[in-house]
């Protein structure tokens, strides 16, 4: 009697450690990355920057004023 409730106990806790190692198997499919932000122009604000440095260059050679 006792051999038959000690296979039978034994039987139960395989059965709960196995279900609860195959719960804890069970992943969730990874979260998509966002996509990457939109590439940014930058060739107007270099132009416009070249044109203020040659613009302020000009004006102090041609109004540099020696006394």
């Amino acid at each position: 009697m006792k051999d038959k409730q000690f296979k039978r106990g034994i039987l139960v806790g395989l059965f709960l450690i196995v279900s609860f190692a195959g719960t804890a198997l069970v992943q969730d499919p990874p979260v998509p990355a966002p996509p990457p932000p939109p590439g940014l122009p930058i060739d107007g604000g270099i132009l416009a920057g070249i044109v203020v440095a040659i613009a302020y260059g000009a004006k102090k050679t041609l109004f540099n004023k020696e006394k």
